[in-house]
């Protein structure tokens, strides 16, 4: 398996080109334990330390199991949590364990080392005066601290490690969230900042933010103000739980998690901590008041409800019939109790829309309770914002980057103020008595009436140096499809956009919701290749959406069912047929870049492309069975064809069908890129994964170009072995035995039989060579005869009607 994970060339200290291949964790805690696993991911070799056992006896204390099982305990504990800290179970190997008595002399070959031990500068300093003892000259030294000023962990050390010491403040969990704040401090190489800016995001795969040795430093400031000034002006407002989190979750562009959901994952101590650091270290700051902890969430500290840590916090789960019963705390009464769901005009008005930009507006517009709560803290916010800059940072861009890497906004304050306008939101800012900064209104005294520009496909923010407009650095690692909307489209229609990318690649983009893959999708795929074919070197299938896509237009699917359109549906499924396998088999390469979720048509359309650039996170699986079919646009059929690949190879010929098989049967999703590798849904030595997904869609135009230079020759269609009666019997059997042992509904084992037919290549005498075409012809007939079963229209029905699968 090919991964774009190459080393940074440039950064170099006196000529030295550095290489990381060694990385140390010092503590394993819940932080150190998953940022090791997170290094071990992109490839590293890493060792996690931490204390030995306090009061072993004598006989423990020449154990090394025993020596080691506060760091193995952790270890083990990460590795169990859900979601998974690794991409793949065997990259656990790559962490080795060990204490700090016996194994600190190990960190001596180490490239990077990393601490992680208790929030306690004392502790901390202890730590660094061993690191000192034993790293090696040039090896960067960094601390994973959230709250303790970088410099002072400073005092006593040596020159070299001055010179190669900053923070790296990662967020939990480290795999999932894309922050990396790097903190250099005054003694620090500026050759070693850049390069961990750059490693950061090329390795790493995090977006890394240059942060300011302030209290909190950029995320934490502005991301628990913005939660404290929630916590404060819903009571002005007199708003419960339920409407906050109604109000500040995906509608506003904010994660599922919202407020109150937010405040339970990470912690309610962790959250108060932050702030009473930030009050206590921030004197000058003009909403320091905000900082302080409101009466109830004291109240909730000492009473233990800190949140899924402790069973209970602003929700609390409770068993109930079988089933989970949801409880939200009343923070007036201080008791659980339910609460109706939020119902407001302005939310109602919102959730027509499908664009965040569209929602925005609406509820900023709002003249209800809500649409008061909304501006009043988005005018909290952009003030705190702009008074910020240049305290916590010089530009505004990593301000904006940090939010929505570290909280998992999609906008960040200034590019939200953007859009609401940035002189119409200051004029009413002030006239609710809420300054911004001066530099603000001398931008807009200036003519310059937004916080970020596109010029001919460049980003531009407005520096408060320059008072002008400055590229954003790093851009041509990064390909923004936002950026060339400026540009007049190759082509469009209503689901679909044809951009160029220059050099003679085009990138289709999907806009459906979910990405979703309808007749306009499928138009736009075949226009695609069209249009490269005659004029251009390839095309790039992918989309800068939360998601790659759902897979195919459900409820068009649903609607000629029950209408019992079948000629209809036999034509839309051969289309769909068609326009796949014109990916594979069309005159220039094709490269498909999934990312998020990837499933069904999606991922057909993922298998079938000259090379997939996968981002790390991409979760794919060929997920019809979920709703009583079975995958029809050339899912199963591939599966086949990729385990009959290894008939020649000498494998057990039925093994490797019946685990594709089993795949398909269950309906199974890859957790990341690395594990579609062992469902056979990415090619070992053909697809490629890319930790940052910020970078696919760049990488992708490189392979295109780089498949176009080697001389692509359009592929030809294979044949296919399939063992018919001889695989049919054993995948009937194991369907039958899931049914008996009732792991399987008896229409469960019906899709499974239909499933094991076509893989079998229908009812043969024995081993046979097919075309591709006869199982794309046994795939579609499956699918119609399924479509025809009730209990598959009740399932898609569930589907469209609740989001939740139905097993009957």
């Amino acid at each position: 398996m090919e991964t774009a994970q190459v080393q940074p060339k440039a950064n170099t200290d006196a000529g030295f080109k550095r290489r990381i291949r060694k990385a140390v964790v010092l503590g394993s805690g819940v932080m150190g334990s998953r940022i090791a696993l997170h290094f071990a991911n992109v490839g590293l070799e890493v060792l996690l330390l931490d204390i030995v056992p306090r009061d072993l006896s004598e006989a423990d204390a020449k154990k090394p199991a025993a020596r080691n099982a506060i760091v193995n305990g952790a270890l083990t504990a990460a590795i169990k949590s859900n979601p998974s800290p690794v991409y793949d179970q065997a990259f656990i190997s790559r962490v080795k364990t060990g204490n700090f008595d016996d194994n600190f002399k190990d960190i001596a070959d180490a490239d990077l080392i990393l601490e992680a031990v208790v929030e306690n500068l004392a502790i901390k300093k202890t730590v660094f005066d061993q690191v000192d003892k034993y790293r090696k000259a040039g090896s960067i030294v960094a601390s994973n601290t959230s709250g303790i000023p970088i410099h002072s962990m400073l005092e006593g050390r040596s020159e070299d490690f001055a010179k190669h010491f900053l923070g790296l403040h990662f967020f939990n969990p480290p795999r999932y969230l894309k922050l990396l704040e790097v903190i250099p401090t005054a003694k620090t190489d500026p050759a070693v900042t850049n390069f961990m800016l750059d490693y950061g995001s090329k390795v790493i795969g995090k977006t890394t933010v240059l942060c300011k040795d302030t209290p909190a430093f950029i995320a934490n400031r502005i991301g628990v103000f913005s939660i404290m000034t929630i916590f404060h002006v819903m009571q002005e407002h007199g708003l419960n739980i339920q409407e906050v989190d109604a109000l500040t979750g995906p509608i506003s562009g904010r994660p599922k998690s919202a407020t109150f959901r937010t405040g339970d994952v990470v912690g309610l101590d962790t959250l108060v901590k932050v702030a009473e650091n930030a009050y206590n270290d921030c004197v000058n700051d003009e909403s320091r008041d905000l900082f302080k902890i409101p009466a109830y969430v004291q109240k909730m500290v000492e009473n233990k409800w800190l949140g899924d840590k402790t069973g209970q916090g602003f929700y609390k789960k409770l068993k109930e019939g079988g089933g989970k019963k949801i409880l939200t705390l009343n923070l007036n009464t201080l008791e659980y109790e339910d609460q109706p769901r939020a119902k407001f005009a302005t939310i109602e008005a919102a959730k027509q829309s499908d664009d965040l930009k569209e929602r925005l507006k609406i509820l900023s517009k709002g003249t209800d309770k809500a649409g008061e709560f909304i501006r009043e803290v988005n005018y909290r916010l952009s003030a705190y914002a702009s008074n910020r800059v240049p305290e916590i940072a010089d530009e505004i861009y990593r301000v904006d980057d940090a939010l929505r890497a570290g909280f998992g906004w999609e906008l960040g304050p200034f590019q939200a103020w953007d859009v609401l306008g940035v002189a119409k939101t200051v004029e009413k800012m002030k006239a609710a008595g809420h300054k911004p900064a001066a530099w603000v209104e001398e931008m807009l005294a200036a003519g310059k009436q937004t916080f970020y520009v596109v010029e001919n496909g460049i980003r531009k923010y407005y520096d408060i140096n320059t008072k002008d407009y400055v590229a954003i650095p790093g851009q041509d690692a990064f390909i923004l499809l936002d950026n060339l909307r400026g540009k007049k489209a190759i082509w469009q229609n209503t689901g679909a956009t044809l951009h160029d990318l220059g050099d003679g690649v085009l990138n289709l983009e999907f806009h459906t919701k979910m990405n979703s893959l309808g007749s306009e999708v499928l138009e736009g795929i075949n226009k695609a290749i069209d249009i490269a074919e005659k004029n251009y070197r390839g095309l790039v299938i992918a989309n800068n959406g939360q998601n790659f896509s759902a897979g195919a237009n459900l409820m068009m699917i649903f609607m000629l069912a029950i209408e019992q359109e079948y000629d209809e549906l036999e034509f839309a499924i051969r289309h769909f047929q068609n326009t796949v396998a014109r990916i594979r088999f069309s005159d220039i390469p094709v490269v498909v870049a999934p990312h998020g979720l990837t499933l069904g048509g999606g991922c057909e359309v993922a298998m079938h492309a000259d090379r997939v650039v996968a981002a790390a996170e991409t979760y794919i699986g060929l997920v019809e069975v979920g709703v009583g079919l079975l995958p029809a646009g050339g899912g199963t059929k591939e599966l086949t064809l990729r385990a009959a690949a290894g008939f020649k190879k000498g494998d057990v010929q039925l093994n490797r069908i019946q685990e594709a098989f089993v795949n398909i049967a269950t309906a199974k999703v890859a957790t990341s890129a690395h594990e579609a590798f062992n469902l056979g849904l990415l090619r070992d030595h053909q697809d490629i994964v890319v930790v940052n997904g910020d970078r696919q869609i760049a990488e992708a135009k490189k392979e295109v170009i780089r498949l176009d230079e080697r001389g692509y020759v359009r592929p030809i269609p294979q044949e296919v072995t399939v063992l018919g009666r001889t695989a049919l019997a054993g995948l009937y059997s194991g369907s039958y035995g899931f049914y008996f042992g009732k792991y399987a509904t008896e229409h469960d084992m019906k899709i499974a039989n239909k499933i094991g037919y076509v893989m079998s290549g229908g009812d043969l005498s024995g081993e046979q060579k097919v075309s591709e075409q006869y199982l794309l012809d046994l795939e579609r007939e499956a699918f119609l005869s399924l479509l025809g079963e009730q209990k598959t229209l009740e399932r898609i029905q569930s589907i469209l009607k609740s989001g939740k699968p139905l097993r009957n």
